[in-house]
């Protein structure tokens, strides 16, 4: 059996599909019953206030996508044209196609080995090693750009060792911009994943953790760059009478309708995190036993929130790939998916500089998310697990 890049992995036990279950219908028929169905309403000032508390920050600003979130943030943090920011290597494009909306350069950092976050080691050592310290600027001796901001990416709702890299933003003036787009309700050390550095974003598509169908959201305590991300988001509008802009401004508002779902998700968020935790530790104890299958550890320093629970493939003690395993799966009608590519290795990014590479490498190679869904049953997570055990049966 051969994997084929592109071939359809669908299933009847999908990999990851929202969950309705509360007044999303009711929220939404307020919308349409009272015509407040675009991108104002009381339902969108509603779920930054939600957010907002929920992260424990001082500003919460709703946009259309993650993506714009991020590039909303780079924008506001300070990031300009030219500049670099380096970024998790192991992750979706989102980031760093954010990076390039802002007109500066990523500069990719593996993961480590461990949990697979962006290694804050290799972190410190770019910077002591690769960069000079002039004027009160970072300078990348290579590319001879100014490094402005990290961007650590908390991937699979677990978090990055955050805190050796706020302390070096600190020596360095740095911005850290958190993506916490696949980790809404996961804890380093105590704090609230999204209140770890200055600014962060979360992503609200149909996959993550909770839905508006297609949305994000921008959080922060700094009241000049949460200000600043409200006016570029929302086409930097100075005067809604004569429609007078002070700057290049972008359509990133988030509409009522879909704040509505966000509100109804809310309220669910507790107990949608028991169940990926839950979900998490059947996977854990139903694949002990099976030679060469290996969960996603979570580290003494985090609470993870399991967005997808994932998966290392050990090919010589289990006896196939990943990607047999997942064309296996999917003949069981179970959907699964390897993570991303690597960024160092995408098209879309020839030539970028990178430091370190072999981690993510060997993870993008050997991992496999299983079925996350919150509503996923008894039955169908222990079809996965027995289908995963068979091949040692």
């Amino acid at each position: 059996m051969s994997y084929e890049p592109g071939a359809s992995v669908e299933g009847t036990i999908p990999l990851c599909v929202p969950e309705i279950r509360g007044n999303e219908w009711q929220y939404v028929k307020e919308c349409l019953d009272t015509n407040w169905v675009s991108s104002a309403g009381p339902f969108v000032r509603r779920f930054e206030e939600e957010l907002k508390r929920y992260a424990g920050t001082s500003h919460a600003i709703a946009t259309s996508t993650g993506t714009a979130a991020l590039h909303i943030a780079l924008l506001a943090a300070g990031v300009e044209p030219e500049n670099e920011v380096l970024v998790s290597n192991l992750s979706f494009i989102a980031p760093a196609n954010a990076i390039r909306y802002a007109g500066a350069f990523p500069v990719f950092i593996d993961a480590e080995p461990i949990y697979w976050q962006m290694d804050p080691n290799l972190v410190l050592e770019f910077l002591d090693k690769e960069c000079n310290w002039s004027n009160g600027q970072l300078i990348n001796r290579k590319s001879g750009r100014r490094v402005t901001a990290l961007l650590p990416v908390h991937i699979l709702g677990h978090p990055v060792d955050i805190d050796p890299l706020l302390d070096v933003a600190r020596k360095y003036n740095l911005a850290v911009i958190e993506d916490a787009t696949e980790s809404l309700g996961a804890r380093y050390k105590a704090r609230t994943v999204g209140h770890l550095g200055d600014i962060a974003c979360f992503s609200f598509n149909g996959n993550k953790v909770i839905t508006t169908g297609g949305g994000g959201m921008i959080v922060t305590d700094n009241d000049e760059w949460a200000a600043k991300a409200r006016y570029l988001s929302t086409q930097a509008k100075d005067d809604e009478v004569e429609y007078i802009h002070g700057a290049i401004g972008y359509n990133y508002r988030l509409t009522n309708i879909q704040a509505a779902l966000g509100c109804a998700q809310m309220e669910q968020l507790p107990s949608y995190l028991e169940k990926k935790r839950a979900i998490a530790a059947r996977y854990r104890e139903g694949l002990a036993a099976v030679p060469g299958i290996r969960l996603m550890p979570e580290a003494t320093y985090a609470h993870a929130v399991y967005w997808l629970s994932t998966i290392l493939v050990n090919e010589s003690e289990y006896g196939e790939d990943s990607r047999a395993l997942l064309l296996r799966l999917a003949q069981a009608q179970i959907q699964s998916r390897p993570l991303w590519q690597p960024l160092h290795r995408s098209p879309a990014y020839p030539d970028t500089q990178t430091y370190g590479s072999s981690v993510s490498d060997q993870l993008n190679k050997a991992a496999l998310s299983l079925p996350s869904s919150v509503g996923i049953n008894h039955n169908e997570l222990e079809l996965v697990i027995n289908t995963i055990s068979e091949r040692h049966g």
